[in-house]
């Protein structure tokens, strides 16, 4: 079995062993890419009217509970607390990948809306099939295929070339 042979048969049982993992990460890296242009993905940033935090972070749940929208909500419920000064808000994201961003002056909820990017980002990563057993037991042995396929795809790509420029090297010495 010459080098070449072996090379294009890996170089196909490589790209067909990968092809789910590498669809899903292309797929949701897209998304990922877009998603500041993309409201399904991530909310659209508001503005608040004071740059400076006035409401204090006991004034963000007081203004989701008041909203009476998602039960009563407390500090368990909250996955992070995002406080963004420039534009004036906190983004408040619960586990239930709820989205609030309130208002750093007046304490008033600006909007609130579904937050898809972090379940897109697990998908990205692999992470929401099966933590890190996926991670590191098959998108991690993808992204070695790939780069297996590209080094390879490469030397394919190259060496007719070289067989070309070398015949006519050979021919021109003749």
């Amino acid at each position: 079995m010459t080098f070449n042979y072996a090379n294009r048969r890996t170089h196909a049982w490589i790209s067909m062993c990968i092809a789910v993992p590498l669809v899903v990460v292309i797929i949701s890296g897209i998304l990922l890419q877009l998603k500041k242009q993309l409201p399904y993905v991530q909310p659209v940033e508001q503005s608040g009217i004071v740059h400076e935090p006035v409401v204090t972070p006991a004034g963000y749940l007081e203004a989701i509970n008041a909203a009476k929208q998602d039960g009563d909500v407390t500090w368990k419920d909250v996955q992070r607390v995002d406080i963004r000064p420039s534009k004036g808000i906190a983004k408040v994201i619960l586990k239930s990948d709820v989205e609030y961003q309130i208002d750093l002056g007046s304490g008033h909820i600006l909007q609130r809306e579904i937050r898809r990017s972090d379940f897109i980002e697990s998908l990205h990563d692999g992470s929401f099939f099966a933590g890190d057993m996926s991670k590191l037991g098959v998108f991690l042995p993808a992204a070695i295929g790939l780069l297996v396929l590209c080094l390879s795809g490469i030397y394919m790509f190259w060496l007719p070339i070289i067989v070309k420029l070398r015949k006519r090297r050979a021919a021109a010495k003749s």
